[in-house]
């Protein structure tokens, strides 16, 4: 199957950040065959034709940083103090299942989709039924079950997760669209031989790791107390900092931190939405990337960000970095793309495959329509893009070659993952907004 896109404002996303103001892409199979200026024998080539009408093309969005099936608990306990703890976790305990697990990705999967992003990375229970449902919807997913000092959902003895997760990479790696990994919760929700022993697993099997770093008061609290040491000096100290560790949030680094992981081509996933919601703080992603330190963009989960779209992120990071700093020129349009696409493809060291639109690379792309009232005029495509954009503006979307969404519809049947997700959903609710009520 060759599919041309054609009369596309086209930005490439590579180093060049090479644009093309009418320009093509053709999609062979999986992969991009060309990305260039209108070349009319191509014509001749394709099997399907799609005018982009001026549209903007770019790379599929990479969200960094998700918990894809807290979808049920979204709206709820939002303004709760210590919403983790106090709400989250036993609620996870006491209502979570497999099944709900798959019809709650599905329905995010569908919502990212929408919105552009064409791969995510997962931290969350039963990852497995992640996995189904990236495989039935046809999403990109880098997926790792959760390790945790505790007995969960799916596992009846704290770490649990170590076997279930090393049973998950086993079963999956390989896969066209699902990278499994692993991911230990925390600094402090893990003792050190676990988080040794997920690095472990993560180089045995040559993948990744990625855990929450850096992110909470009481965490910095913990290891300065007990320690000495940020958390970011802790896991160096274990062996467990390293190219293979992906840390989200990173919220409270200092200079020495950022040196390390610049050392050890640490990565990082930037949570904007959900960090300035709880009030935890600006991360200083300034100072992240003048150090050299590869940073993607992530939403957190819908019960924590509310969204899983990365337009919403790209405004609110870059509304965050420039009145933190106070310097309204700090972060230009283009760089903010950056971290949603290219940047994010980085921190998965999936930048061979997605991430930009070149040839050979995986065909992930996303056509944002240019017709709507909120995106005219435009004389900076990138700043249309951080700026005026939103998901509504989404009108195509490929991920591996495969159209996802056409015409802002997906061809997936949305109102039975929906139907599906709400008689899942019934076996919990109530006691779910009893507990919340009684925050």
């Amino acid at each position: 199957m060759r599919t041309l896109i054609k009369n596309a404002w086209i930005l490439t996303m590579d180093e060049q950040l090479t644009t093309y103001r009418n320009g093509m892409v053709l999609i062979e199979e999986t992969r991009i065959a060309y990305v260039g200026e209108a070349n009319a024998t191509l014509l001749e080539r394709a099997d399907e034709v799609i005018d982009a009408r001026g549209g903007i093309l770019m790379p599929g969005m990479i969200n960094t940083h998700a918990h894809v099936s807290m979808i049920p608990f979204r709206s709820l306990g939002d303004d709760c103090p210590d919403r983790l703890r106090r709400y989250l976790f036993p609620l996870e305990n006491e209502c979570m299942t497999a099944s709900l697990v798959y019809h709650a990705a599905q329905y995010g999967i569908l919502e990212m989709q929408q919105s552009g992003v064409t791969t995510f990375l997962d931290m969350y229970y039963f990852e497995e039924e992640v996995a189904k449902a990236c495989e039935a919807l046809g999403m990109r997913g880098v997926l790792g079950e959760t390790v945790i000092n505790f007995a969960t959902c799916d596992t009846t003895a704290p770490y649990g997760g170590l076997a279930y997760g090393e049973n998950f990479i086993k079963e999956w790696q390989g896969h066209e669209l699902v990278t499994p990994i692993i991911a230990p919760h925390a600094t402090n929700t893990n003792e050190a031989w676990a988080l040794q022993a997920a690095h472990e697993l993560a180089v045995k099997y040559d993948t990744l790791v990625t855990m929450h770093v850096a992110e909470m008061d009481y965490e910095m609290e913990e290891f300065r107390t007990n320690y000495q040491m940020t958390p970011i000096e802790y896991l160096d100290s274990i062996g467990v900092l390293s190219d293979r560790l992906i840390a989200a949030h990173c919220i409270h680094l200092n200079e020495s931190d950022m040196k390390l992981m610049s050392e050890k081509q640490t990565r990082v996933a930037h949570c904007i939405g959900s960090n300035m919601k709880a009030g935890k703080g600006i991360a200083p992603v300034k100072e992240m990337v003048a150090s050299g330190l590869a940073v993607g963009l992530g939403t957190d989960g819908p019960s924590s960000g509310n969204t899983l779209d990365l337009f919403t992120q790209m405004k609110t990071a870059v509304y965050a970095q420039k009145t933190h700093y106070k310097d309204r020129s700090l972060f230009k349009a283009e760089e903010i793309v950056k971290l949603a696409t290219i940047g994010g493809a980085k921190v998965l060291r999936m930048e061979h495959e997605i991430g930009s639109l070149e040839v050979s690379k995986k065909a992930d792309l996303v056509l944002i329509e240019t017709d709507s009232l909120n995106m005219f005029p435009i004389h900076d495509p990138y700043s249309a893009i951080v700026y005026s954009a939103n998901a509504s503006n989404v009108d195509s979307v490929w991920i591996n070659g495969r159209q996802v969404l056409k015409n802002k519809q997906s061809i997936f049947n949305q109102k039975h993952v929906k139907e599906s997700l709400a008689k899942e959903m019934q076996t919990f609710g109530q006691r779910a907004i009893e507990r919340a009520q009684a925050l």
